[in-house]
């Protein structure tokens, strides 16, 4: 700020000169005092607020009585999962009141490396919407799969520098920290050295294990799963994200941990947010809503989407409607319902009754397009040659990431191939390497996804996005994986050796340039085509479930390009069982 700026800030909070504007009629949210003050103006200059009390002004905004709240904060999303690009993003969540969001962008960057986190952040300059990014720490996500990129501390040293660059995240190598391994204690360094923070990931730590995680510096964490991990993680000082996605749902279940001397700890998170799901539920604004109705004060939750979630990230030019921070607001029409009437980024109205007032300007993606390198795939590589009937099977459980271990019996032909039987809910799963043609082909067994016809291929595969394919057969699978190859990334469903849909994701496989709509539009059709046509489980989101498949840092089983992996025991293990 300049000096200029500065005086005529203090000159306007002074009651000296005019503010660009100043919004009456208005109920100010206080998330300082936990309070509605009421009878008060507020007024605004150079983007940001130069004070609340009685303001004249040429230029009036009547809030007609709305509430106004600080803009809305979320504390830990990927952009990659909606799979629309950081412009596009903007557009979606800034009518349901997002300003600002804490964005990872570790899906990209496991694709095409330093490449594609510059594409992210020169993406972002092109919206209103404040993305701050944490560097991705995990480059490739674990040491049991093959990535696009290897990201080492030496090369964390100067993106860590970055402005827009809030410090490391999500740390999923939660024991490579409990055991203090040289690699990983360079990469906590490199955050530290420059006084940034460090995002969390530790499901099911607890104790002496959880005690060695938080001591390294870990920050936050957003992977609670029950009551108690909320409480203990609170009590060794760091922050609990109340996470509510369009896969990964724990708000109800972890907001009873929420007490009111403990609630300043506690902020929210997308995690994951489909585009169908903001266009049909909304963004934080929903994240509220369910909230109150989980009978939290209203202004207790506006304090974790605002406020805290500021404070957490060391944001403190924002939280709160108090002079000399940004003008981020959101007028709401009551604080049950939480509906957005209207939405100011740094003292401009960007959004009204729902609608972004911007034309969105794209970053060029050609620099992350495609980014497929298959080698020497085949049918012949989805064959087993099984000896035992008796396999082990990754189990889908329902609402979250969390999978299953279980064993079953399955049919197989003479050559140990696998027969598929519909009435057994356990089908084929193969995870094919993309990025650096190592041939790899990795195959398992997948339980409660309900798929009868068909197979379906994604290279959207937390979190080295990898392709993987699930289906009846071979024939089907092997046309799915070709499909899905040849349009450059997405989606493919396939029956009976034709493809019956797809939606290509350009964007290093995981993303596309169309608009949020497009992708809503066009997930609905895969998603009725997959369960009408493939007869995948009405329980089950076909899509996003597979997703996660991969995920060899969430427990119970999962698989990669390298095998099937347990990660309680963080081995590899045999797809058939012991007897």
């Amino acid at each position: 700020m300049e000096k200029k700026e500065l005086k005529k800030l203090i000159d306007v909070a002074a009651g000296r000169e005019q503010a660009d504007f100043v919004i009456k009629n208005v109920k100010i949210v206080d998330v300082y005092n936990h309070s509605i003050i009421g009878g008060k103006d507020i007024a605004v200059t150079n983007g940001l607020i130069a004070g609340i009390g009685e303001y004249d002004c040429n230029t009036i905004v009547d809030a007609e009585g709305a509430y106004v709240a600080p803009g809305f904060i979320d504390s830990h999303i990927h952009i990659e999962s909606s799979y629309v690009t950081p412009e596009e993003i903007g557009r979606l969540l800034i009518p349901h009141g997002g300003t600002t969001i804490i964005a990872d962008p570790h899906e990209i960057v496991n694709v095409a490396g330093i490449e594609g986190l510059s594409y992210m952040l020169k993406a972002s300059e092109k919206g209103k919407l404040d993305i701050k990014y944490m560097l991705p720490s995990c480059v490739p996500a674990t040491p049991w799969e093959n990535a696009g990129a290897k990201i080492n501390a030496a090369e964390m040293k100067e993106p860590i520098k970055n402005e827009s660059i809030l410090g490391l995240g999500e740390f999923m190598d939660f024991p490579g920290v409990i055991n203090a391994n040289d690699d990983v204690l360079e990469k906590l360094l490199v955050a530290k050295k420059e006084n940034k923070l460090i995002d969390g990931h530790s499901p099911g730590l607890t104790g002496n294990s959880l005690n060695a995680y938080v001591a390294a510096g870990i920050h936050d964490e957003h992977e609670c799963e029950t009551v108690q991990d909320a409480e203990e993680r609170i009590s060794k000082g760091m922050y609990v994200m109340l996470r509510e996605g369009s896969a990964c749902r724990n708000l109800k279940a972890i907001i009873k941990a929420v007490t009111p001397m403990n609630s300043r700890r506690f902020i929210l998170c997308s995690d994951d947010r489909q585009p169908k799901t903001i266009l049909s539920v909304g963004h934080l604004d929903n994240h509220l809503r369910m909230c109150v109705e989980e009978g939290l004060d209203p202004v207790t939750a506006i304090q974790m989407a605002s406020l805290n979630a500021a404070e957490c990230f060391k944001l403190y030019d924002r939280g709160a409607i108090a002079p000399g921070l940004r003008a981020d607001l959101v007028f709401l029409e009551d604080l049950k319902a939480f509906k957005v009437k209207k939405v100011f980024i740094k003292g401009e109205k960007v959004a009204e009754n729902g609608n972004y007032l911007f034309h969105v300007k794209r970053e060029d993606a050609s620099a992350v397009k495609g980014r497929f390198n298959v080698k020497d795939f085949s049918i012949e590589k989805l064959k087993m040659h099984l000896k035992s009937k008796r396999v082990k099977t990754i189990d889908i459980l329902p609402d979250g990431v969390v999978t299953g271990s279980g064993i079953a019996e399955v049919k197989l032909d003479e050559e140990g191939n696998f027969i598929f039987d519909a009435s057994q809910d356990v089908v084929k799963i193969a995870v094919v390497e993309r990025h650096i043609g190592t041939g790899n082909v990795s195959l398992g067994f997948i339980r409660n996804y309900g798929i009868k016809n068909g197979a379906i291929a994604i290279s959207i595969a937390h979190d080295s996005h990898n392709i993987i394919v699930v289906g009846t057969n071979d024939f089907d699978m092997c046309k799915a994986v070709e499909s899905l190859i040849e349009q450059g990334g997405g989606i493919v469903l396939v029956n009976k050796g034709e493809v019956v849909n797809s939606m290509p994701f350009v964007i290093g496989g995981i993303m596309t340039d169309k608009s949020g709509e497009w992708v809503s539009e066009h997930l609905t059709k895969i998603h009725e085509d997959a369960h009408n046509i493939l007869e995948v489980s009405r329980t089950v989101e076909p899509v996003m479930t597979l997703c996660f498949m991969s995920l060899a840092v969430i427990p119970e089983l999962k698989i990669t390009d390298v095998g099937l992996f347990d990660v309680k025991k963080f081995d590899f293990t045999s797809i058939e069982a012991e007897d």
